[in-house]
């Protein structure tokens, strides 16, 4: 059989942030807390210029995971939020898969804290429940590079695909014709290097 090219599509994709937890993100060690932190909003902006329907849930805020870190609620201030009282896998919580079930989006982007239970799980539970998941690898964070490695390649042995948040949002927008300056905008924001070369843009179009 052929490869089949299953690429995001902003019109049947929703966002799905799980655990990214005050306490829980002190856990995180395979990226820089300030990188970490930039990739996780990066995203979070592409869901919102894309209008992707997003979804919060914590897991066990009274414990020393945390509450919710307040970025997400204030990005997201009306989006389905739930704290599940016990549930270490999302998909076990029922109210949590009804809202992603409510959506009718059949492809689903996850990203969360830690990637080997609190994003491996549910990916593995939505992929077996027959979604198109796509995994964002640095938007997720853990104890250290081999963790990381060993969930990343259990789940997509089991089907899922890894992307990072800028070829989500590359692949979301498809063609540069589509608009310049919002989503280079957000590119710019998060991305030193993106920039500079959005500056240089500007400068040799103001030079003609």
């Amino acid at each position: 059989m052929s490869y089949q090219y299953k690429r995001l599509d902003k019109d049947d994709v929703a966002l799905l942030l799980v655990d990214h937890q005050s306490g829980l993100l002190s856990l995180v060690r395979d990226y820089q807390p300030d990188e970490f932190k930039n990739n996780v909003l990066a995203l979070a902006d592409i869901a919102k210029f894309f209008n992707l329907p997003t979804i919060l849930t914590t897991s066990f805020e009274q414990g020393p995971n945390g509450p919710l870190v307040p970025e997400l609620k204030q990005a997201f201030p009306d989006a389905p939020y739930f704290a599940r009282p016990g549930q270490i896998n999302a998909w076990d919580n029922e109210e949590f898969v009804a809202a992603v079930k409510a959506t009718g989006k059949k492809q689903l982007l996850i990203a969360g804290v830690v990637t080997e239970v609190c994003v491996a799980f549910p990916t593995l539970s939505a992929l077996e429940a027959g979604y198109d998941v796509f995994v964002v690898t640095d938007a997720s964070g853990t104890f250290n590079h081999a963790v990381r490695d060993a969930a990343w390649n259990r789940m997509s042995q089991a089907g899922a695909q890894l992307v990072n948040w800028f070829a989500v949002g590359c692949e979301l927008h498809r063609d540069w014709r589509n608009d310049i300056a919002g989503f280079g905008g957000i590119l710019a924001g998060h991305l030193p290097a993106y920039a500079n070369l959005i500056q240089s843009r500007d400068a040799a179009l103001q030079g003609k």
